[in-house]
C-alpha cells in the first residue's frame, strides 16, 4: 500500500476527484492549504496599492491506495491537475505500512 499526497491548484479538485473516482480510488481526504514553491508567491493590486501574496491558496489531496493502483493514480492526478503553468504542485508518494478500518476491523488493502 502507498500513500499518496497531491497539492494541486484549487480549480482542479472536481477534476482529480472525478478522475480518480473512475479508476476505483474508494475515498479521499481534502485539505485547504497555504505554501509556496519555486515562484514564491505573487504581487497582486488592490485599490492602486501592490500586495505580496507570498503564501499561495492550494488543496492537498491525500490517497491511500493499494499497490496495483500507485502508478495509475499518480498518472491520474498529474494528468488531470496540470495546467502546464507554474504552481501546478506537486505529488509525493509515501510507503503505507498499514490500514485499519475502524468500524471492521479490517486491515490493509482490505481496509481501504
Amino acid at each position: 500500500m502507498k500513500k499518496i499526497e497531491a497539492i494541486i491548484k484549487p480549480f482542479k479538485l472536481d477534476e482529480v476527484k472525478d478522475a480518480l473516482n473512475e479508476i476505483g480510488v474508494q475515498g479521499m481526504t481534502v485539505t485547504e492549504v497555504k505554501g509556496f514553491g519555486r515562484q514564491k508567491g505573487h504581487l497582486e493590486l488592490y485599490r492602486g496599492a501592490e500586495y505580496e501574496i507570498a503564501f499561495v491558496p492550494k488543496v492537498k489531496v491525500e490517497v491511500a491506495v493499494p499497490d496495483a493502483l500507485v502508478e495509475k493514480a499518480v498518472s491520474t492526478i498529474e494528468a488531470k491537475a496540470k495546467t502546464g503553468k507554474v504552481g501546478d504542485g506537486k505529488i509525493f508518494v509515501y510507503n503505507l505500512g498499514d490500514a485499519i478500518r475502524i468500524r471492521t476491523g479490517e486491515k490493509g488493502d482490505a481496509a481501504l
